[in-house]
This record gives C-alpha cells, structure tokens and sequence, in this order.
C-alpha cells in the first residue's frame, strides 16, 4: 500500500531501498493525499533520485516555502489586526506555530487555515477587531453560527475579503460538548511569547493539543501528517528537556487527555520510530485497539485514495460521538439532514 511505503520513506530516507517508477508514483500520490510532499521532499533533500522526481521534489519545497511564508503573513496580519488589545494574548496552533518558532515540524508542513487560540471571555473584542480588519463570515446560515458559538471551541470560520485567506478563531481545543475538557486558560497563561508578540502554546501542551486534535476531535483524516507533527514534536522536545515526558503526562492529565497521549506516542512510536521507550521505560506494545488506528492510517491505495470504507465510515461516526452525546448528535445530524447537508464520500 501508498501509505506503508510513505511511512517507511520518511521515517528514515537513507534506509529505502531503491523505487521503481511505479514506487515513486504510489509514494507521491500518498504524500499528496496526506498533505506530506512538502516534508518529504525535505526528507529526501540531498539523496540521489531520478531527475524527474527531483524536479517534484523541488516544486514541492517551493511551494511549501511559499505557503511558510503566506502563513507567517496572515499570522502578522492578524497580529496588526487585534493590535489594539493589547491585553490579549494571541496564541498560534498548528503549523503557523510550528514555522513561526521554527520547530522541526514545521520543515516542509503544508499549512492551510491560520489557527489562533484567545481567552473565550474576549472571544467578543477579537471578532469586532478581525470584522473592522476585513475578515467576513464564512457560514451566514444561522443554525450553523448558533451551533458554532453555543457548542463548538471556535468561532464560525472568518474569510479574509481582499486575500481569500481564512482564521480560526479557538477559545478552546476540543469542542465544549466533548467529554475531555481542556484547561484552555492554563495553556494561554503558560504559553510561550515570539519576538513580534504572538504566542506558541508550550511544549506539552504543543503535544496535548496536537494529540486531541488527532485522536479527540476527528476521523483520522490526513492522520499521517498529524503524526509526524507529533513525533517531530516528540522528538525536538525530549532532545532539550530532560524531563519533558514527565512535565507531558502531567500536563496531558490536567487537561484530560492522558488516553489521547498514550496513543499518540504508542502509534508514533511504531510508525515513525519515535524515541519515547528509553525516556519512558514503559511498555510500547500495541494495543488491540491501537491496530485499528493504524489500520485506518494505511488506508490508502497505490492512488492515494483511501480504502476500507467501512473502517473509514467507523471512524467517521466515532468522531462525532466523540464530540457530542449521542441524542444531541441525532437532533443535530437531523436538523443538518432537513436543511440538505450531505457528508462527503
């Protein structure tokens, strides 16, 4: 399978064995699927390859530096923007915090919406600010504004009116209606400031927040690139902080989220090799359920489509439990139902 073949790849280039045209094919059509060329090309960076894939491979890491730096402007942008709250912390997620602090997981990451987390008491003051500056909504429907600020952890997405650019505005990580609920003040207060005045969350919660918003809030979708983000996480941390798994799991406690770590690092760690054994002298062996992640993970066909309809269909209701008790999800589905909301696939 594509995804089997792009795991093995970038967990350790030098280590692959020669591709075949039909290999290379099957191996960027995953990456494409999964939103991982970017970094692959930067895993690949001074490896011999055929010609034509180097010249992939070199548009790959030109657009990933262009979207680096059309991030790092919408991020400024919105900086200028809340400019007159300057009691509010602006924090980053995602991959603009990733490039923004230069972090390893943001080598070649594909970056699309600009993600921010506030204080959900000045959620008011930053939507008046970010309207003034020409962000608009992008979902007018009504039903959908009074579902995304009554149970949702983030505003309803905002389009940027001149650069087509749109934020996420987060006052919390994981949806209020979801059974963990995480501590989204103590990660504002302990975040991390940036020489022009944003903020990064700190590096357990980097890694809580990347962990739930893995396994806590989704069906696995680009599951593979999350997971990068969380070994590279994983990784860069535990090399300049001796105690950083112990802070982790104590951080990932507090926030409910120590099953979603668990499994974040288990999976890492035996797909991509992450090193958290000898730092943690705990048992890695996977559990029964750990395999059906995984089975879902490698989904993907040589065409980077993905397979397995029914496991993908699993997690597809799985995440919606996930984010809301069962009878509220059925008022909800039925209501998007009669308003001629279709899922995807």
């Amino acid at each position: 399978m594509s995804a089997v073949l792009l795991v093995s790849v970038l967990r350790d280039p030098a280590a692959a064995p020669p591709l075949s045209s039909a290999d290379w094919t099957r191996l960027f059509a995953a990456a494409r699927a999964e939103r991982l060329l970017g970094t692959l090309a930067h895993r690949l960076a001074g490896l011999p390859v055929p010609d034509r894939v180097a010249a992939i491979l070199a548009d790959a890491r030109f657009d990933a530096a262009t979207e680096r730096r059309q991030a790092l402007w919408e991020a400024d942008r919105a900086r200028v923007a809340l400019a007159g709250l300057p009691d509010v912390r602006i924090v980053l997620l995602k991959g603009t915090a990733y490039v923004a602090a230069g972090l390893a997981a943001g080598t070649g990451r594909s970056i699309g919406d600009l993600d921010i987390l506030v204080a959900r008491d000045r959620l008011d003051d930053v939507e008046a600010a970010l309207l003034v500056a020409g962000w608009e909504w992008v979902k007018p429907d009504p039903y959908d504004d009074i579902y995304y600020r009554r149970w949702m952890h983030e505003l309803p997405p905002l389009i940027h009116r001149d650069r087509d650019r749109m934020i996420d505005v987060h006052h919390t990580i994981l949806p209020l209606t979801a059974r963990p609920s995480p501590d989204a003040a103590a990660m504002i207060r302990d975040a991390i400031v940036l020489e022009d005045g944003l903020f990064i969350l700190s590096p357990e919660d980097r890694l809580c927040h990347a962990a739930a918003h893995m396994l806590a809030d989704g069906g696995l979708e680009g599951g593979l690139r999350n997971l990068w983000d969380i070994h590279c996480l994983c990784a860069e941390a535990s090399e300049t902080q001796e105690d950083f798994y112990p802070r982790l799991f104590e951080r990932a406690a507090g926030h409910g989220l120590t099953v979603a770590v668990w499994r974040a690092l288990r999976l890492a760690h035996h797909l991509y090799g992450t090193p958290v054994r000898s730092q943690i002298g705990t048992d890695f062996r996977l559990r029964w359920s750990d395999r059906l992640f995984i089975a879902r993970l490698m989904s993907r066909d040589g065409w980077g489509r993905e397979g397995r309809w029914l496991l993908g269909q699993g997690f597809y209701i799985r995440s919606h439990l996930l984010r809301m008790p069962p009878m509220m999800l059925a008022r909800h589905l039925w209501t998007k139902w009669r308003r001629g909301y279709r899922p995807l696939g």
